[in-house]
């Protein structure tokens, strides 16, 4: 009867353990330009500006077998920001857009990931711009995972939001056509052994 108790508990403990190792832990791929964080925005409602943001982090956990325990964790330099306009890019960092000098980071850190299957899921979390934090929900598109050349394992994502710049305190007026701007993320991460 005890040997019989003693297999059941180890049998247990190594399916809790083994469920467990399934969520892995990855680190975005900065280095190796294999992630992005672009941006557009009407410009005056008559055509579309786009950049990008040159210098970003962060890690990020996902589960296979249970795509709604996924965690995301991003910071971006927000004086990295790149239009492919020099002066443009000096006037987003301006006080009255970015606000670089007191503000020098945006934040994103998730609070849950809603799989609707196929690939497909709902990211919720917290962003904070501009030194104003709120709640939003990026959609994401799982792209695909495996080995790569040099033995590691690769996982990547796309994801794409809308923010209203008011919400975050970005005031100057743009113009009635431009008071949003379009978010596009690429995240490949390196899985951490």
């Amino acid at each position: 009867m005890k040997v019989h108790s003693i297999s059941r508990l180890a049998a247990g403990m190594l399916l809790l353990l083994s469920g467990a190792a399934l969520a892995s832990d990855y680190v975005i791929d900065t280095k190796g330009a294999h992630a992005f964080v672009q941006f557009h925005i009407k410009h005056l409602g008559y055509s579309w500006l786009t950049g990008r943001f040159n210098t970003f982090g962060g890690k990020f956990s996902y589960d296979e077998a249970n795509p709604d325990a996924a965690r995301v964790e991003v910071t971006i330099d927000t004086a990295s920001v790149d239009s492919n306009h020099g002066e443009r890019d000096k006037h987003l960092r301006d006080d009255d857009l970015l606000d670089v000098k007191q503000f020098p980071q945006a934040h994103f850190v998730s609070t849950s990931y809603r799989d609707r299957g196929d690939g497909k899921g709902e990211l919720l979390g917290n962003l904070t711009l501009h030194g104003v934090t709120r709640p939003i929900t990026i959609e994401v598109s799982h792209i695909g995972a495996g080995f790569d050349p040099w033995g590691g394992y690769r996982r990547g994502f796309e994801g794409r939001t809308t923010l209203t710049l008011a919400d975050f305190g970005i005031l100057r007026n743009l113009g009635p056509a431009s008071k949003e701007v379009h978010l596009w993320l690429g995240i490949e991460g390196i899985r951490e052994e």
